[in-house]
């Protein structure tokens, strides 16, 4: 659009360009300017007036064109459209029937010019159609000028306040709309803000944990190294030592990396599952249909995070392949032991099916085999006796953390 400083449309120039507009736009200008022309070809052809001069259909619908021909172009040129409509309303009222007047395709031109116009313009357009249609009825004749008077100002008076109306209240949509837009590229560039600004606290803690640990890692296997051959329980205490801190490395690291995931939703950004996510797990196998037995004994008080997570998985991927390959009126069971230096899963079921569907396991047991052993555990997956299928798992841990 071509605005002016103070928020309207330039008179002269386009107020939109032709080429953006969608076709049911331009579709209904069209109508306008149908319903304009139809209007005065009934009132000039076929109606009974005390006019002496009545049209014949060929000079009504000339008149007619002539009188809404440029409608359809209303919102493109609101200015040029409505000076020609005046234009025509003027010639029409002194040829072919002096002092005659419809003025529908004059009030839809106004009618544009108030609702994409500056005010100041809308008003001057007003009182031009008022003053036609004064100058009209003067030419026609009249015994009671203040009705005419009042006539004349009323029906510019409601177009224009009608167009204004609509011009205010498509501007105060469209401003809302900016602003939501406005707002909506706010937050995402401040969630991409916090973001950054969180990865990059993250990286440093990783830098300082990971650094940390292969620093006494290095120095417990150079000390081991060194006291193989004279001190060899010293070399194997060293040893247990670099295996705790590589493990509490590994679950530092494990965790790190699931916060600073390329994937942004919400899910992404919630904390990583454990064994008190684990009811709320069981709930839904149970809403799906799969009835499930947990048993758990000892307390997780001292457990990892990252074994927390592996255990919540395992029993998570043992479930779904229950719920896929066990056929119907299966039923499950899950026991958690807890013990002070190792934890212990054993799920099974009692269904028709073959689990995995393979001795060898799915993908998905095979992802849970390398995570169980990504923490030193055993995994066991296969056939019962005489029916299911059954998952075991055992992993250990060092309960007091290395420094």
């Amino acid at each position: 659009m071509n605005w002016e400083e103070d928020g309207g449309v330039s008179f002269w120039k386009p107020a939109e360009n032709p080429r953006a507009r969608r076709l049911r736009s331009w579709a209904f200008d069209a109508g306008c300017a149908v319903v304009a022309a139809a209007a005065s070809l009934a009132h000039f052809s076929f109606s009974q007036t005390g006019h002496a001069v009545q049209l014949s259909l060929a000079t009504g619908a000339i008149v007619a064109v002539v009188t809404a021909a440029a409608l359809p172009l209303r919102r493109v040129w609101p200015g040029p459209v409505f000076v020609w409509t005046l234009l025509a309303a003027a010639l029409v009222a002194q040829w072919p029937d002096q002092g005659a007047l419809f003025p529908v395709a004059l009030g839809i031109s106004l009618y544009t010019v108030a609702a994409t116009m500056r005010w100041v313009q809308a008003v001057a357009a007003a009182v031009l159609v008022a003053g036609l249609t004064l100058l009209v009825v003067a030419q026609d004749g009249t015994n009671n000028w203040p009705v005419a008077v009042s006539d004349a100002a009323g029906f510019a008076a409601a177009v224009l306040v009608v167009g204004l109306y609509a011009g205010t209240r498509r501007a105060f949509l469209a401003a809302l709309r900016d602003r939501a837009r406005r707002l909506e590229r706010e937050r995402d560039q401040s969630s991409a803000l916090a973001a950054a600004e969180e990865r990059a606290r993250i990286a440093r803690e990783m830098h300082d944990s990971v650094a940390h640990h292969l620093t006494v890692i290095v120095a417990l296997s150079d000390g081991a190294l060194r006291a193989v051959t004279r001190a060899p329980a010293d070399a194997a205490d060293a040893i247990r030592d670099v295996s705790a801190t590589a493990r509490q490395a590994l679950t530092e690291t494990r965790r790190l990396l699931g916060v600073l995931r390329a994937d942004s939703s919400e899910e992404s950004r919630q904390p990583l599952p454990g064994l008190a996510d684990l009811d709320d797990l069981l709930g839904r196998v149970r809403a799906a249909g799969l009835p499930v037995r947990y048993e758990r004994s000892g307390t997780a008080a001292d457990l990892p995070p990252g074994i927390q997570l592996a255990v919540f998985r395992l029993v998570q991927e043992a479930l779904t392949n229950t719920m896929k390959h066990a056929g119907p009126d299966a039923s499950a069971a899950v026991r958690l032991q807890l013990a002070p230096a190792e934890v212990r899963v054993d799920v099974e079921d009692d269904g028709t099916g073959r689990g995995a569907g393979s001795s060898t396991g799915g993908g998905g047991l095979t992802g849970m085999r390398e995570r169980i052993s990504a923490f030193g555990g055993d995994l066991d997956f296969g056939p019962r006796d005489p029916s299911g299928w059954q998952v075991t798992a055992r992993l250990g841990f060092d309960p007091a953390p290395v420094s």
